[in-house]
């Protein structure tokens, strides 16, 4: 039987650290790249089979969560979440957005590859390819600026809509709660209420809208959240 090729990219800015996961992951028989920054690490995933990302959340150039979410734009590769800050909020948001598991630090590089093992256990350990660059996109996000595109043109968001779309384009088809969605867009979920993020749901409709009158991409689930539709 060939032996399959089992691409790591690891993420992380702390050089001691990323050689303490590397050592480990090759012992292990894995093939790992590291990249110390999000936009280095998100140039991999566009040109190369990746089989799972190790994303640290405090990186210098963006945060580990949106860089979660632009994976997920590009890619369905599973990704473990590194982080030095362990409270529940930093746990529930990072699992939303489609980790696959969490691990605070310090940790034990033994419980790091058995966590990697696990979860390409449940995701078969094939590499991920990127995908095809002349796919026609509805939506476009430039995570360096912040922005998001829909049909070719820019939209105008303040902070809480564009986390709010952030969320919604990571999991095309998902259902979020408003719970979820107020866990994933505010800094202090506890301050926010349900009426908020409808609020904010109805002004992103009206911006869309405003770009293409005929089409209402945020599903509302009557009793359960919203989902952005898949086109």
């Amino acid at each position: 039987m060939a032996h399959v090729r089992q691409v790591i990219l690891v993420v992380e800015d702390e050089a001691a650290i990323a050689e303490t996961i590397l050592y480990a992951l090759r012992t292990e028989g894995f093939e790992p790249v590291w990249k110390s920054t999000a936009h280095e690490a998100l140039a991999v995933l566009k040109d190369s089979p990746i089989t799972l990302v190790i994303l640290d959340v405090g990186l210098p150039d963006m945060s580990g969560f949106d860089v979660c979410r632009e994976i997920h734009r590009q890619t369905q590769v599973p990704v473990i979440f590194l982080t030095a800050r362990s409270s529940e909020v930093d746990k529930i948001v990072g699992l939303e957005l489609g980790a696959d598991d969490y691990l605070a630090k310090p940790f034990s590089p033994r419980e790091l590859t058995a966590r990697v093992r696990a979860v390409l256990r449940r995701t078969n350990g094939k590499a991920i390819s990127p995908p095809s660059s002349s796919a026609a996109k509805l939506w476009e996000h430039d995570v360096a600026r912040c922005r998001i595109s829909y049909r070719a043109k820019p939209l105008d968001l303040t902070r809480n809509e564009y986390r709010l779309l952030c969320a919604l384009l990571a999991s095309p088809g998902r259902v979020f709660t408003r719970d979820q969605l107020m866990a994933a867009a505010w800094d202090d979920p506890g301050a926010a209420i349900d009426r908020t993020v409808d609020a904010h749901i109805k002004t992103l409709r009206s911006k869309l809208r405003g770009i293409a009158p005929e089409s209402d991409p945020l599903v509302t689930h009557r009793g359960l959240g919203y989902s952005l539709r898949e086109e």
